[in-house]
Protein backbone atom coordinates (compact mmCIF):
# COMPACT_ATOMS: atom_id res chain seq x y z
CA UNK A 1 0.00 0.00 0.00
CA UNK A 2 2.83 2.37 0.86
CA UNK A 3 4.40 1.78 -2.55
CA UNK A 4 1.11 2.53 -4.31
CA UNK A 5 0.65 5.80 -2.38
CA UNK A 6 4.25 6.86 -3.04
CA UNK A 7 3.86 5.97 -6.71
CA UNK A 8 0.64 8.01 -6.89
CA UNK A 9 2.36 11.06 -5.38
CA UNK A 10 5.40 10.84 -7.67
CA UNK A 11 3.24 10.32 -10.77
CA UNK A 12 0.98 13.17 -9.68
CA UNK A 13 3.96 15.51 -9.46
CA UNK A 14 5.27 14.36 -12.85
CA UNK A 15 1.90 14.88 -14.54
CA UNK A 16 1.49 18.29 -12.95
CA UNK A 17 4.86 19.32 -14.37
CA UNK A 18 3.94 17.95 -17.79
CA UNK A 19 0.65 19.88 -17.64
CA UNK A 20 2.46 23.05 -16.61
CA UNK A 21 4.92 22.93 -19.50
CA UNK A 22 2.93 21.19 -22.24
CA UNK A 23 -0.55 22.60 -21.59
CA UNK A 24 -0.64 25.73 -19.46
CA UNK A 25 2.48 27.32 -20.99
CA UNK A 26 1.37 26.55 -24.56
CA UNK A 27 -2.29 27.60 -24.45
CA UNK A 28 -4.37 30.61 -23.54
CA UNK A 29 -7.29 30.23 -21.14
CA UNK A 30 -10.18 28.59 -22.92
CA UNK A 31 -11.28 25.36 -24.55
CA UNK A 32 -7.81 24.26 -25.70
CA UNK A 33 -6.43 24.46 -22.18
CA UNK A 34 -9.43 22.59 -20.75
CA UNK A 35 -9.03 19.78 -23.30
CA UNK A 36 -5.29 19.54 -22.63
CA UNK A 37 -5.92 19.42 -18.89
CA UNK A 38 -8.44 16.63 -19.34
CA UNK A 39 -5.99 14.60 -21.42
CA UNK A 40 -3.26 14.88 -18.76
CA UNK A 41 -5.70 13.83 -16.03
CA UNK A 42 -6.81 10.82 -18.08
CA UNK A 43 -3.21 9.80 -18.70
CA UNK A 44 -2.52 9.96 -14.97
CA UNK A 45 -5.54 7.77 -14.24
CA UNK A 46 -4.42 5.34 -16.96
CA UNK A 47 -1.02 4.89 -15.33
CA UNK A 48 -2.55 4.33 -11.90
CA UNK A 49 -5.08 1.88 -13.33
CA UNK A 50 -2.33 -0.09 -15.09
CA UNK A 51 -0.45 -0.51 -11.82
CA UNK A 52 -3.62 -1.46 -9.95
CA UNK A 53 -4.81 -4.15 -12.39
CA UNK A 54 -1.43 -5.54 -13.47
CA UNK A 55 -1.60 -8.35 -10.90
CA UNK A 56 -5.21 -9.28 -11.56
CA UNK A 57 -4.52 -11.17 -14.80
CA UNK A 58 -6.97 -11.68 -17.63
CA UNK A 59 -7.64 -9.79 -20.83
CA UNK A 60 -8.85 -6.64 -19.07
CA UNK A 61 -5.55 -6.27 -17.22
CA UNK A 62 -3.67 -6.70 -20.50
CA UNK A 63 -5.80 -4.10 -22.30
CA UNK A 64 -5.17 -1.54 -19.56
CA UNK A 65 -1.56 -2.46 -18.86
CA UNK A 66 -0.18 -1.97 -22.38
CA UNK A 67 -1.08 1.71 -22.86
CA UNK A 68 -0.73 2.46 -19.16
CA UNK A 69 2.81 1.17 -18.81
CA UNK A 70 3.94 2.62 -22.12
CA UNK A 71 2.71 6.01 -20.97
CA UNK A 72 4.47 5.46 -17.63
CA UNK A 73 7.72 5.44 -19.58
CA UNK A 74 6.44 8.39 -21.61
CA UNK A 75 5.66 10.38 -18.47
CA UNK A 76 9.08 9.63 -17.04
CA UNK A 77 11.03 10.64 -20.13
CA UNK A 78 8.75 13.59 -20.86
CA UNK A 79 9.39 14.99 -17.38
CA UNK A 80 13.10 14.35 -17.72
CA UNK A 81 13.41 15.91 -21.18
CA UNK A 82 11.24 18.91 -20.33
CA UNK A 83 13.42 19.39 -17.27
CA UNK A 84 16.54 19.47 -19.44
CA UNK A 85 14.78 21.92 -21.77
CA UNK A 86 14.42 24.36 -18.87
CA UNK A 87 17.95 25.51 -19.73
CA UNK A 88 17.21 26.68 -23.30
CA UNK A 89 13.85 27.97 -22.04
CA UNK A 90 15.62 30.20 -19.53
CA UNK A 91 18.11 31.42 -22.12
CA UNK A 92 15.46 32.18 -24.74
CA UNK A 93 13.16 33.94 -22.28
CA UNK A 94 16.02 36.11 -21.06
CA UNK A 95 16.87 36.99 -24.65
CA UNK A 96 13.22 37.88 -25.20
CA UNK A 97 13.19 40.14 -22.14
CA UNK A 98 16.32 41.91 -23.36
CA UNK A 99 14.75 42.38 -26.78
CA UNK A 100 11.58 43.76 -25.21
CA UNK A 101 13.35 46.22 -22.88
CA UNK A 102 11.78 49.70 -23.36
CA UNK A 103 14.10 52.40 -24.66
CA UNK A 104 13.90 56.19 -24.01
CA UNK A 105 13.68 58.51 -27.00
CA UNK A 106 17.09 60.10 -27.75
CA UNK A 107 18.96 57.46 -25.73
CA UNK A 108 18.73 54.28 -27.78
CA UNK A 109 21.01 52.22 -25.55
CA UNK A 110 19.57 53.23 -22.18
CA UNK A 111 16.67 51.15 -20.80
CA UNK A 112 14.00 53.07 -18.86
CA UNK A 113 10.83 52.17 -17.07
CA UNK A 114 7.73 51.72 -19.16
CA UNK A 115 4.19 50.82 -18.27
CA UNK A 116 3.53 47.10 -17.98
CA UNK A 117 2.38 45.62 -21.28
CA UNK A 118 4.23 48.18 -23.40
CA UNK A 119 7.47 48.08 -25.34
CA UNK A 120 8.96 51.52 -25.86
CA UNK A 121 5.44 52.93 -26.29
CA UNK A 122 4.37 49.86 -28.34
CA UNK A 123 2.37 46.91 -26.94
CA UNK A 124 4.65 43.96 -25.98
CA UNK A 125 4.32 40.82 -28.10
CA UNK A 126 3.17 37.94 -25.80
CA UNK A 127 3.16 35.65 -28.83
CA UNK A 128 6.95 35.42 -28.71
CA UNK A 129 6.93 33.66 -25.32
CA UNK A 130 4.04 31.46 -26.44
CA UNK A 131 6.04 30.47 -29.51
CA UNK A 132 9.03 29.51 -27.35
CA UNK A 133 6.84 27.43 -25.02
CA UNK A 134 5.16 25.63 -27.91
CA UNK A 135 8.42 24.98 -29.73
CA UNK A 136 10.02 23.44 -26.65
CA UNK A 137 6.91 21.39 -25.88
CA UNK A 138 6.93 19.98 -29.41
CA UNK A 139 10.66 19.25 -29.19
CA UNK A 140 10.13 17.51 -25.87
CA UNK A 141 7.25 15.47 -27.27
CA UNK A 142 9.23 14.36 -30.31
CA UNK A 143 12.25 13.42 -28.20
CA UNK A 144 10.09 11.49 -25.74
CA UNK A 145 8.38 9.57 -28.54
CA UNK A 146 11.76 8.74 -30.06
CA UNK A 147 13.28 7.48 -26.80
CA UNK A 148 10.22 5.46 -25.77
CA UNK A 149 9.79 4.06 -29.27
CA UNK A 150 13.41 2.93 -29.40
CA UNK A 151 13.20 1.51 -25.87
CA UNK A 152 10.06 -0.47 -26.78
CA UNK A 153 11.78 -2.12 -29.74
CA UNK A 154 14.65 -3.07 -27.42
CA UNK A 155 12.38 -4.52 -24.75
CA UNK A 156 10.17 -6.50 -27.13
CA UNK A 157 12.91 -7.68 -29.47
CA UNK A 158 15.02 -10.81 -29.11
CA UNK A 159 17.34 -10.82 -26.11
CA UNK A 160 21.02 -10.43 -26.90
CA UNK A 161 23.01 -13.67 -26.48
CA UNK A 162 26.18 -12.88 -24.55
CA UNK A 163 29.12 -15.24 -24.14
CA UNK A 164 31.14 -14.67 -20.99
CA UNK A 165 34.25 -16.75 -20.15
CA UNK A 166 34.88 -17.12 -16.41
CA UNK A 167 38.14 -18.51 -15.07
CA UNK A 168 37.89 -20.54 -11.86
CA UNK A 169 41.17 -21.37 -10.16
CA UNK A 170 39.95 -24.67 -8.68
CA UNK A 171 38.21 -25.93 -11.80
CA UNK A 172 39.40 -29.32 -13.01
CA UNK A 173 40.81 -29.05 -16.58
CA UNK A 174 38.35 -31.73 -17.65
CA UNK A 175 35.52 -29.27 -16.93
CA UNK A 176 37.08 -26.40 -18.86
CA UNK A 177 34.57 -25.24 -21.46
CA UNK A 178 31.52 -26.18 -19.37
CA UNK A 179 28.66 -23.92 -20.54
CA UNK A 180 25.87 -22.55 -18.35
CA UNK A 181 22.96 -20.60 -19.85
CA UNK A 182 22.01 -17.85 -17.41
CA UNK A 183 18.58 -16.25 -17.75
CA UNK A 184 16.82 -14.04 -15.25
CA UNK A 185 13.89 -11.68 -14.85
CA UNK A 186 11.70 -13.20 -17.55
CA UNK A 187 8.68 -11.52 -15.89
CA UNK A 188 5.77 -13.37 -17.40
CA UNK A 189 2.65 -11.32 -16.73
CA UNK A 190 0.01 -9.15 -18.39
CA UNK A 191 2.48 -7.94 -21.06
CA UNK A 192 4.62 -11.04 -21.61
CA UNK A 193 3.09 -14.44 -22.23
CA UNK A 194 3.71 -17.85 -23.75
CA UNK A 195 5.33 -16.47 -26.91
CA UNK A 196 7.99 -14.78 -24.79
CA UNK A 197 8.77 -18.06 -23.03
CA UNK A 198 8.89 -19.99 -26.30
CA UNK A 199 11.40 -17.50 -27.74
CA UNK A 200 13.66 -17.76 -24.69
CA UNK A 201 13.53 -21.57 -24.71
CA UNK A 202 14.34 -21.65 -28.43
CA UNK A 203 17.29 -19.28 -28.03
CA UNK A 204 18.73 -21.23 -25.09
CA UNK A 205 18.35 -24.57 -26.87
CA UNK A 206 20.19 -23.17 -29.89
CA UNK A 207 23.25 -22.66 -27.67
CA UNK A 208 23.54 -26.40 -26.79
CA UNK A 209 24.58 -25.74 -23.20
CA UNK A 210 25.47 -28.11 -20.38
CA UNK A 211 23.16 -26.55 -17.79
CA UNK A 212 20.44 -23.88 -17.57
CA UNK A 213 20.30 -21.50 -14.57
CA UNK A 214 17.09 -19.48 -14.16
CA UNK A 215 17.95 -16.97 -11.45
CA UNK A 216 14.59 -15.64 -10.33
CA UNK A 217 11.74 -13.29 -11.20
CA UNK A 218 10.13 -15.63 -13.68
CA UNK A 219 6.56 -14.45 -13.07
CA UNK A 220 4.28 -11.59 -12.05
CA UNK A 221 1.12 -13.55 -11.33
CA UNK A 222 -0.22 -16.84 -10.05
CA UNK A 223 0.08 -20.32 -11.50
CA UNK A 224 -3.61 -20.21 -12.45
CA UNK A 225 -3.01 -17.04 -14.46
CA UNK A 226 0.39 -17.82 -15.97
CA UNK A 227 0.87 -21.57 -15.83
CA UNK A 228 0.19 -21.89 -19.56
CA UNK A 229 2.66 -19.07 -20.30
CA UNK A 230 5.40 -20.89 -18.37
CA UNK A 231 4.66 -24.32 -19.87
CA UNK A 232 7.29 -24.12 -22.69
CA UNK A 233 10.00 -24.30 -20.02
CA UNK A 234 9.49 -28.07 -20.08
CA UNK A 235 11.17 -28.02 -23.51
CA UNK A 236 14.52 -26.70 -22.25
CA UNK A 237 17.34 -29.00 -23.32
CA UNK A 238 20.78 -29.29 -21.69
CA UNK A 239 23.20 -31.96 -20.57
CA UNK A 240 22.65 -31.65 -16.83
CA UNK A 241 19.22 -30.06 -16.62
CA UNK A 242 17.56 -26.77 -15.67
CA UNK A 243 17.61 -25.19 -12.22
CA UNK A 244 15.80 -22.30 -10.55
CA UNK A 245 16.10 -20.01 -7.54
CA UNK A 246 13.45 -17.62 -6.28
CA UNK A 247 13.43 -13.91 -6.98
CA UNK A 248 11.48 -11.30 -5.08
CA UNK A 249 8.54 -11.46 -7.50
CA UNK A 250 7.94 -15.18 -6.85
CA UNK A 251 7.08 -14.27 -3.27
CA UNK A 252 4.54 -11.73 -4.51
CA UNK A 253 3.02 -14.31 -6.88
CA UNK A 254 2.58 -17.41 -4.70
CA UNK A 255 5.97 -19.02 -4.22
CA UNK A 256 4.95 -22.54 -3.16
CA UNK A 257 2.58 -23.22 -6.09
CA UNK A 258 5.18 -21.89 -8.50
CA UNK A 259 7.97 -24.04 -7.12
CA UNK A 260 5.74 -27.10 -7.44
CA UNK A 261 4.80 -26.11 -11.01
CA UNK A 262 8.42 -25.59 -12.03
CA UNK A 263 9.40 -28.95 -10.61
CA UNK A 264 6.60 -30.49 -12.65
CA UNK A 265 8.02 -28.76 -15.76
CA UNK A 266 11.47 -30.18 -15.09
CA UNK A 267 13.01 -26.91 -13.87
CA UNK A 268 14.48 -27.99 -10.53
CA UNK A 269 14.25 -25.46 -7.67
CA UNK A 270 17.29 -25.11 -5.43
CA UNK A 271 16.03 -23.95 -2.05
CA UNK A 272 19.12 -23.31 0.06
CA UNK A 273 20.71 -26.50 -1.25
CA UNK A 274 23.40 -27.79 -3.57
CA UNK A 275 24.19 -30.74 -5.79
CA UNK A 276 27.24 -32.21 -7.46
CA UNK A 277 27.72 -31.67 -11.19
CA UNK A 278 30.00 -34.29 -12.76
CA UNK A 279 31.59 -34.69 -16.18
CA UNK A 280 34.41 -36.95 -17.33
CA UNK A 281 35.28 -37.87 -13.74
CA UNK A 282 35.55 -34.23 -12.59
CA UNK A 283 33.00 -32.20 -10.63
CA UNK A 284 31.94 -28.88 -9.18
CA UNK A 285 29.13 -27.87 -6.83
CA UNK A 286 26.02 -26.04 -7.99
CA UNK A 287 24.18 -24.30 -5.15
CA UNK A 288 21.14 -22.08 -4.89
CA UNK A 289 19.80 -19.82 -2.16
CA UNK A 290 16.42 -18.19 -1.76
CA UNK A 291 15.98 -14.49 -2.42
CA UNK A 292 16.32 -12.10 0.51
CA UNK A 293 12.64 -11.18 0.11
CA UNK A 294 11.85 -14.65 1.43
CA UNK A 295 12.85 -13.52 4.92
CA UNK A 296 9.47 -11.82 5.24
CA UNK A 297 7.85 -15.18 4.39
CA UNK A 298 10.06 -17.25 6.74
CA UNK A 299 11.78 -18.59 3.61
CA UNK A 300 14.92 -16.51 3.36
CA UNK A 301 18.41 -17.43 2.16
CA UNK A 302 20.39 -19.92 4.26
CA UNK A 303 23.98 -19.91 3.02
CA UNK A 304 25.20 -22.27 5.73
CA UNK A 305 22.66 -24.91 4.78
CA UNK A 306 23.50 -24.56 1.10
CA UNK A 307 27.28 -24.40 1.35
CA UNK A 308 28.66 -25.82 4.59
CA UNK A 309 30.27 -29.25 4.62
CA UNK A 310 31.25 -29.35 0.97
CA UNK A 311 34.59 -30.33 -0.54
CA UNK A 312 36.38 -26.99 -0.76
CA UNK A 313 39.01 -28.33 -3.15
CA UNK A 314 36.46 -28.04 -5.98
CA UNK A 315 34.70 -24.84 -7.06
CA UNK A 316 31.14 -23.89 -6.22
CA UNK A 317 28.82 -21.92 -8.49
CA UNK A 318 25.99 -20.22 -6.61
CA UNK A 319 22.63 -19.15 -8.04
CA UNK A 320 21.30 -16.13 -6.09
CA UNK A 321 18.79 -13.66 -7.48
CA UNK A 322 20.26 -10.40 -6.14
CA UNK A 323 23.91 -9.40 -6.62
CA UNK A 324 23.95 -7.99 -3.09
CA UNK A 325 23.87 -11.58 -1.81
CA UNK A 326 27.49 -11.93 -2.90
CA UNK A 327 28.62 -10.31 0.37
CA UNK A 328 27.44 -13.37 2.29
CA UNK A 329 28.43 -15.75 -0.50
CA UNK A 330 32.04 -14.56 -0.29
CA UNK A 331 32.15 -15.46 3.40
CA UNK A 332 31.33 -19.04 2.43
CA UNK A 333 34.02 -19.29 -0.24
CA UNK A 334 31.80 -19.13 -3.31
CA UNK A 335 33.83 -19.02 -6.52
CA UNK A 336 31.13 -17.66 -8.87
CA UNK A 337 27.67 -16.22 -8.21
CA UNK A 338 25.04 -15.98 -10.96
CA UNK A 339 22.46 -13.22 -10.43
CA UNK A 340 19.89 -10.93 -12.04
CA UNK A 341 17.36 -8.56 -10.43
CA UNK A 342 18.87 -5.26 -11.58
CA UNK A 343 17.62 -5.35 -15.21
CA UNK A 344 20.87 -3.52 -15.91
CA UNK A 345 18.96 -0.40 -14.86
CA UNK A 346 16.31 -1.05 -17.58
CA UNK A 347 15.74 2.64 -18.38
CA UNK A 348 18.55 5.20 -18.30
CA UNK A 349 19.31 6.99 -15.97
CA UNK A 350 18.07 4.40 -13.44
CA UNK A 351 21.48 2.78 -14.04
CA UNK A 352 22.85 5.36 -11.60
CA UNK A 353 20.41 4.36 -8.85
CA UNK A 354 21.16 0.62 -9.04
CA UNK A 355 24.62 1.15 -7.56
CA UNK A 356 23.08 2.55 -4.39
CA UNK A 357 21.65 -0.89 -3.56
CA UNK A 358 23.55 -3.50 -5.57
CA UNK A 359 27.33 -4.01 -5.90
CA UNK A 360 27.09 -5.04 -9.58
CA UNK A 361 24.63 -3.53 -12.07
CA UNK A 362 25.50 -5.66 -15.08
CA UNK A 363 28.24 -8.00 -16.23
CA UNK A 364 31.09 -9.78 -14.48
CA UNK A 365 32.90 -8.27 -11.50
CA UNK A 366 34.72 -9.46 -8.41
CA UNK A 367 33.34 -8.56 -4.97
CA UNK A 368 35.19 -9.54 -1.79
CA UNK A 369 37.13 -12.15 -3.76
CA UNK A 370 34.06 -13.78 -5.32
CA UNK A 371 33.21 -13.37 -8.99
CA UNK A 372 29.60 -12.37 -9.61
CA UNK A 373 27.88 -12.23 -12.97
CA UNK A 374 24.71 -10.13 -13.21
CA UNK A 375 22.38 -10.55 -16.16
CA UNK A 376 20.27 -7.69 -17.53
CA UNK A 377 17.35 -10.12 -17.61
CA UNK A 378 15.32 -11.36 -20.55
CA UNK A 379 12.11 -9.45 -19.81
CA UNK A 380 11.10 -6.20 -18.15
CA UNK A 381 9.07 -4.95 -15.24
CA UNK A 382 6.48 -2.21 -15.64
CA UNK A 383 7.05 -0.28 -18.88
CA UNK A 384 7.83 -2.45 -21.93
CA UNK A 385 10.80 -0.17 -22.48
CA UNK A 386 14.56 -0.65 -22.18
CA UNK A 387 16.99 2.20 -22.76
CA UNK A 388 20.69 1.50 -22.38
CA UNK A 389 20.17 -2.02 -21.02
CA UNK A 390 19.15 -4.48 -23.72
CA UNK A 391 17.64 -7.77 -22.51
CA UNK A 392 20.01 -10.72 -22.55
CA UNK A 393 20.58 -14.43 -22.21
CA UNK A 394 24.15 -15.25 -21.20
CA UNK A 395 26.25 -18.32 -21.85
CA UNK A 396 28.83 -18.47 -19.07
CA UNK A 397 31.76 -20.69 -20.04
CA UNK A 398 33.80 -22.03 -17.13
CA UNK A 399 37.53 -22.18 -17.80
CA UNK A 400 40.49 -23.69 -16.04
CA UNK A 401 43.08 -21.04 -15.16
CA UNK A 402 45.62 -22.48 -17.60
CA UNK A 403 43.17 -23.05 -20.47
CA UNK A 404 44.45 -21.55 -23.72
CA UNK A 405 47.98 -20.90 -22.43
Amino acid sequence: MFFFVLFAVVMGAAHYYIWKRAVRATTRPGRGRRVGTGVVVLLYLLVMSALAVSRLGGSFATVVAWPGFIWLAGAFYSSLILGVLEIPRLVLNRATRAHEAPVAVGAPDAPVEAPEGTLGGRPADPGRRLFIARSLAVAGGVATAGVVGFGTTQALGDPVVKRVPVTLGKLDPRLSGYRIAVVSDIHLGPLLGRGHTERIVRMINEQRVDLVAVVGDLVDGTVDELGEAAAPLRDLVSTHGSFFVTGNHEYYSGVEPWLAELERLGVNPLRNERLRIERAGASFDLAGVNDVTGEAFQDGPDFARALDGRDTSTPVVLMAHQPVQVREAAKHGVDLQLSGHTHGGQMFPFHLAVGLQQPVRSGLETVDGTQVYTSNGAGFWGPPVRVGAAPDITVVELRHKFAGR
